[in-house]
């Protein structure tokens, strides 16, 4: 079972609950236990308050991914930990990409939850693992390859406060 928490710190359009906990238990079906996380929606200032914070980069990035660090004795809470995604970046990107909105927001939502289970895309084998996975699920969704068109960087700009 996921609970989701869902946060709207922007008063911008977005997609319903309903469709971000689809994105979300299909990302996490592998995932065996329950699981607990939050989405935070925010404008483009807290997105680039929060990326300069944990990555020291001055802009706002569409979804960074921050992993709960939970400490040994409390490992089997449900915790997985948050996704916060700048709404005008994403509007932005799908149209410069050419991308249906809808389509833009589920890859993001998957990629994020993805690293929130431990999945990454530093080394070139851990992208192409990551990668498979995000076009089998898009697919289940009906969403093309997101990574088609895209001949030179093979993933999004999703970043976790680890990666740089």
């Amino acid at each position: 079972m996921l609970e989701l928490d869902l946060q709207l710190a922007t008063e911008a359009s977005s997609p319903s609950e309903a469709e971000f906990r689809q994105w979300c238990e299909l990302a996490l079906r592998q995932r065996t236990a329950d699981s607990e996380m939050t989405i935070r929606l925010v404008d483009e200032e807290e997105a680039r308050e929060l990326n300069f914070t944990w990555r020291q980069k001055d802009y706002a990035t569409n979804v960074l991914s921050f992993p709960a660090e939970v400490p040994d004795e409390f490992l089997d809470i449900p915790l997985l930990g948050d996704l916060v995604i700048c709404v005008a970046v994403v509007e932005r990107e799908a149209a410069e990409q050419g991308k249906e909105l809808k389509a833009h927001w589920a890859h993001l939502v998957i990629h994020g939850c993805l690293h929130l289970l431990g999945y990454d895309h530093i080394d070139d084998d851990e992208a192409e693992e990551m990668e498979a996975l995000e076009r089998t699920l898009l697919a289940e969704l009906g969403h093309p390859d997101p990574y088609a068109d895209d001949e030179t960087d093979t993933s999004p700009t999703v970043t976790t406060k680890d990666s740089e």
